[in-house]
């Protein structure tokens, strides 16, 4: 496996070299060098930001394929619960179920049921004493990654549980495992994933050395052919999570599960990095929980859905509102108990921090870079208008002492050199001595 995996990847003949990514990057991985976006691998933490943005679509997510089940002979389907939002109301949770099925699954195990599990455990970890408050969500792979990159010194912040999609993917492992005639290496689990960070995860996974999820598709990819086959009149009887857990593909979904009060609910990754650096800087110390999703919307607008997240929103909220009053547990968790295994606990590594702003490994060079970048940004004219292929000056200036652009790259900077430049040849032609006459030839 490579050092660092990414799903979202740069198809190169589409970039026409605008801007537009570099300044929707929360963690400035993009640049514009030679006319073509440039991703800096230990920077992309995989949000999606410039696949959404990018008019020309030359950000792209690597997702698997449902041909790849055929590898297979045993496959289980882990739905998000945001893919019930990309169907219209009439068609129950039970018909998309069935769908999957159809299209060549032999098990699904909703993520819904890990998220269940996931908000016990919240639940009971935020009545301790001795935690770090806030406490921040660790489901969202995006914002885990944010916090190592830019925000390393938050990572104690973050709840040590797995996501609810590798508690479901646990599970349905273990059941499958059970089956007669089924050995580990039978069994492919895939996430219907709402997003690439998701996909990043499954090979490269936070606090663990092996992912239980053997692959993830996109939504996007298998929403046609699921559309194709979903009917609400074939449907699955087949258990179903409770509105609890489905309740996690909205904004304050988790924290209603946990049945916290005192939290914040934050999403769009640009809200996230602004409310983790004020508690970087010490502050929200009187708040419990924060709720944080990388994706406007949460899950439910994530990169790879297909429906308009708010039609999507509402879609949830009004099968939420419908499950309420059919769920005879109605205002409370469907279960009271969770076992390590079901959480990996056990098993579980501590989340790394991987820092990207260090200069240099020497911290005498580092200094010195630092000093030169400060000379550099105060020349700069301050606009951060990305034309020079950096997200902003500061971001230049940090290039520049890296050896990877240079001052000319400001356009503000070479326009005033060029214009120089013409000063100076206009007074060198007026010094020049006047032609001589034929007659003095």
């Amino acid at each position: 496996m490579a050092e660092r995996y990414h799903s979202v990847r740069l198809v190169d003949e589409k970039c026409q070299g605008c801007v537009i990514c570099t300044k929707r990057c929360p963690t400035e991985a993009i640049r514009i060098r030679g006319g073509k976006a440039q991703i800096t691998s230990s920077r992309c933490i995989d949000c999606g930001e410039c696949i959404r943005h990018c008019p020309g679509h030359a950000k792209t997510a690597v997702t698997d394929e449902i041909t790849d089940l055929k590898k297979y002979k045993y496959n289980i389907a882990l739905p998000a619960p945001s893919l019930y939002g990309q169907f219209n109301i009439d068609i129950p949770v039970r018909a998309i179920l069935s769908g999957l099925l159809k299209l060549g699954f032999n098990e699904v195990f909703e993520v819904a049921h890990g998220a269940e599990i996931v908000s016990l455990a919240i639940r009971d970890y935020l009545k301790r004493t001795d935690i770090v408050r806030p406490a921040i969500s660790s489901a969202c792979p995006a914002v885990v990654r944010l916090i190592q990159v830019r925000f390393p010194e938050l990572i104690d912040h973050l709840a040590p549980f797995d996501a609810p999609v590798e508690v479901a993917a646990r599970l349905a492992r273990a059941e499958a495992e059970a089956l007669p005639g089924l050995m580990p290496e039978d069994i492919g689990i895939w996430f219907i994933t709402p997003c690439p960070a998701k996909m990043t995860a499954v090979y490269q996974p936070l606090g663990a050395e092996k992912s239980d999820i053997t692959g993830a598709i996109a939504i996007s990819k298998i929403y046609p052919d699921l559309l194709k086959v979903v009917t609400a009149e074939i449907q699955d009887a087949r258990r179903q999570a409770s509105w609890v857990g489905v309740g996690w593909a909205i904004p304050g979904g988790e924290t209603t599960a946990v049945g916290a009060n005192n939290v914040l609910v934050v999403h769009d990754i640009h809200q996230v990095a602004n409310i983790l650096e004020q508690v970087a800087l010490g502050k929200l110390k009187d708040v419990d929980y924060i709720e944080v999703l990388a994706c406007a919307g949460g899950c439910i607008g994530g990169a790879l859905t297909v429906e308009n997240r708010h039609v999507a929103e509402h879609r949830m909220k009004q099968r939420i509102a419908k499950k309420k009053v059919e769920d005879p547990k109605f205002g409370r968790l469907p279960r009271t108990d969770y076992s390590e295994f079901e959480l990996g606990v056990a098993g579980r590594r501590a989340i790394e921090p991987k820092p990207v702003l260090r200069l240099d490994a020497d911290i005498t060079k580092a200094m010195t870079k630092i000093e030169f970048m400060d000379r550099t940004l105060k020349s700069l004219p301050g606009l951060d208008c990305g034309s020079c292929g950096s997200p902003n000056c500061k971001a230049l200036a940090e290039d520049i002492a890296q050896g990877l652009a240079s001052m000319t790259d400001c356009v503000f900077i070479l326009r005033k050199k060029v214009r120089d430049l013409a000063y100076e040849m206009v007074d060198l032609a007026d010094k020049l001595p006047p032609p001589l006459d034929k007659n003095q030839e």
